[in-house]
């Protein structure tokens, strides 16, 4: 039998990583400092009452090793899209809107080449989500940053602010069975999972491939397929919550479908099946090089990792399934349902034949 490559082999350990937040539980000696109320509490992070009916919605994160993608294929324009991707796609999640975003790059070099190309994409990227982007920081740290490429070196950090009214925001807290999952498509692989498939596609972490092989069925250079950005969630789901009340919204990135046990903690006793997946051919690939290397990634680590096609997903009422699949589609992000809300606790996957829960 194979040996099972997972995510904790490849260096990210879920386990370690979930005693680890426990910790936050300290930042809530903060919350005696809001201002203007109690703070929010959402599956996904907490709101910041503000003056009024308002909230702040305010996020940072990180594009992680896919920095490393870039380096290898010498491109580096788009990687900035991937950072507002990550940042947006989470401040929407409680139904803000996106207002403004800061970055904070950590360089080996301030290569004014470099600094071009990574502001190519933090502006491509804003401007898809129609934010602005009113400061930022790049600083020298060569001792800290090492990359592949001596002198090319960097890590990208986006921090993201949007503003939500009380009666829009998105609390997951009224989601019942019979509701359904709209899943609105991904990109490709997005920013999240890149560890543990760059050590398993690319030969310069021990994979199967060069970067510019193209393994059937891409009609392009692997590394390219890779480097594809994070899809932008801004506009669909501004879009669909004019038209109908989302429930919950989940960008779909690191622990993949296993976010969805979040929503249950606010609405108690809710379970959830998903049955309608068609991934791109890159996560078949990963799965396949796998195998060619001697060892297996099982489907349901696959689902632990990537979106698997899918890269933000909302809970509507069934009523209003056909009107929110419209409203996504409109702004031309194809969209499907994916699967439901049950009264069975647990994560239901249905998958090529086969159906297993995750956990």
């Amino acid at each position: 039998m194979p040996e099972e490559f997972t995510y904790a082999r490849a260096g990210v350990d879920r386990t370690l990583r979930a005693t680890s937040k426990k910790a936050l539980v300290f930042l809530e000696d903060t919350y005696r400092f809001s201002r203007y109320g109690e703070i929010l509490r959402l599956p996904y992070g907490n709101l910041i009452p503000y003056r009024g009916d308002y909230y702040l919605d305010l996020v940072i994160e990180g594009i992680g090793t896919k920095v490393l993608v870039a380096q290898l294929a010498e491109k580096y324009d788009t990687i900035g899209i991937d950072g507002v991707a990550m940042a947006v796609n989470d401040v929407i999640r409680s139904g803000a809107r996106p207002l403004a975003i800061a970055d904070n790059i950590h360089a080996q070099v301030s290569d004014p080449y470099l600094v071009q190309e990574w502001m190519k994409g933090i502006v491509k990227g804003a401007v898809e989500a129609e934010c602005v982007v009113p400061s930022g920081e790049i600083g020298d740290v060569a001792e800290v940053i090492r990359g592949i490429i001596e002198g090319k070196g960097f890590d990208m950090v986006f921090a993201a602010v949007g503003e939500v009214s009380r009666d829009r925001v998105i609390t997951a807290r009224d989601v019942q069975p019979g509701d359904v999952i709209i899943g609105m498509r991904s990109s490709g692989i997005h920013s999240n999972g890149i560890t543990l498939a760059r050590r398993i596609l690319f030969k310069r972490w021990g994979g199967l491939y060069e970067p510019y092989d193209v393994p059937e069925p891409l009609d392009r250079e692997l590394i390219y397929e890779v480097l594809e950005p994070t899809r932008i969630y801004v506009k669909p789901l501004m879009r669909v919550a004019d038209v109908v009340k989302v429930k919950a919204a989940v960008h779909i990135t690191g622990d993949a479908y296993l976010k969805f046990e979040r929503i249950s903690k606010f609405s108690k006793g809710v379970g959830f099946i998903f049955d309608n997946f068609e991934p791109q051919p890159i996560f078949a690939i990963i799965q396949d090089a796998a195998v060619k290397l001697g060892s297996r990634i099982s489907d349901e680590e696959m689902f632990k990792t990537f979106n698997m096609g899918w890269g933000f997903a909302i809970v509507v009422d069934r009523m209003d399934k056909d009107a929110a699949i419209d409203a996504v589609e409109r702004t031309g992000i194809k969209a499907e349902e994916i699967g439901r809300i049950t009264d069975n606790p647990g994560i239901e996957i249905h998958y090529r034949g086969r159906k297993f829960i995750l956990g």
